[in-house]
């Protein structure tokens, strides 16, 4: 989650000067009958990439649509911090309040996003099978699905990963799986976590990132002696490449009183950082992106990005497309 909360306000003001979208429309609500889920209330508003010299994407990406998934200000789904994909258009994501949010994407005939539907959500549990009431016990800021299916969420303040088994039935009472061992600050966690052919990754928002399996973490990157600020590019997502080489990885930015920015980079498997491929900021659409996933298309792969409004009136709960041709 952001620390710099009380000047967001200013950055996401000026981005919503800049960037407006079109009118809202209603979503297909959830008519499903899982038990444990409750459908929730939403609008989407699509939005573009804003003004010229804001948005900045590599040879070889291309912008897919997008939408602002408007909410009220009691809704359940504010504070949304990673994103995943479960197949047929379906999404799942995480709050920093402990809940669990799923969802379906709406697709044009050309491909390009231009809604979300379906949307529900579930409380998420402690190991005893009791919901979680307070924020300490339910800041979750990643999630990713292991090679075997299982759903893995990493929580800071109390720092761990649990597996919760599948997403669909969250096991009431999730399993705790290896950590790196690292203190990480309170506010400052695991805010990036994906799959691996070892297991899964972990990044540090401020620094490092491991490889992990049943057996414990081995550092891909060491944390650095001096941790990475605010003011620098720091990990808040990730997901795996679909071709199988490394991950792509969402980076935050925020450098008062308004800069506010987000980076998209793939990652190889040995932690070296490529190229950026996307870079959102002002003048442009940009906001507090913690959330990022992959999946292939063709000879290429259809990246989301998805950010977190943190509860925060001025700021706004977006979900961009990008094409990435290999």
């Amino acid at each position: 989650m952001m620390s710099l909360r009380r000047l967001a306000g200013v950055a996401l003001a000026l981005s919503l000067a800049a960037c407006a979208g079109g009118p809202t429309t209603g979503i297909l609500p959830w008519t499903g009958a899982q038990p444990g889920w409750t459908a929730a209330a939403a609008e989407s508003r699509p939005v573009g990439l804003g003004l010229a010299g804001g948005a900045v994407l590599a040879d070889g990406v291309v912008f897919a649509g997008g939408v602002e998934i408007a909410l009220a200000p009691d809704s359940p789904l504010h504070s949304l911090s990673d994103l995943k994909l479960t197949g047929e258009r379906g999404f799942i994501s995480v709050t920093d309040a402990g809940d669990l949010v799923r969802g379906s994407l709406r697709l044009d005939a050309a491909g390009r996003l231009t809604g979300v539907d379906a949307l529900r959500y579930r409380r998420l549990t402690l190991r005893d099978g009791a919901p979680i009431v307070e924020k300490a016990d339910g800041d979750a800021e990643g999630l990713a699905f292991t090679h075997a299916g299982d759903l893995l969420i990493s929580f800071e303040r109390d720092h761990r990963i649990w597996n919760y088994g599948r997403a669909e039935a969250p096991a009431a009472r999730p399993t705790p799986v290896a950590i790196p061992d690292f203190a990480f600050p309170l506010n400052d966690g695991m805010e990036g976590i994906a799959a691996s052919d070892r297991g899964w990754v972990a990044a540090g928002e401020n620094g490092g990132v491991w490889t992990c399996d049943g057996s414990g973490c081995i550092a891909l990157t060491a944390p650095p002696a001096t941790p990475l600020t605010d003011r620098d590019f720091r990990i808040t997502g990730m997901d795996e490449n679909p071709f199988g080489d490394g991950w792509y990885v969402v980076q935050r930015s925020f450098t008062p009183p308004i800069d506010a920015r987000a980076r998209v980079r793939w990652m190889r498997a040995n932690g070296e950082l490529g190229p950026v491929l996307i870079e959102l900021k002002l003048p442009g659409t940009t906001d507090n992106f913690e959330g990022i996933a992959a999946e292939r298309r063709g000879d290429g792969v259809r990246l989301y990005l998805l950010s977190d409004d943190n509860g925060n009136p001025p700021q706004r709960t977006l979900l961009l497309a990008f094409d990435h041709s290999r």
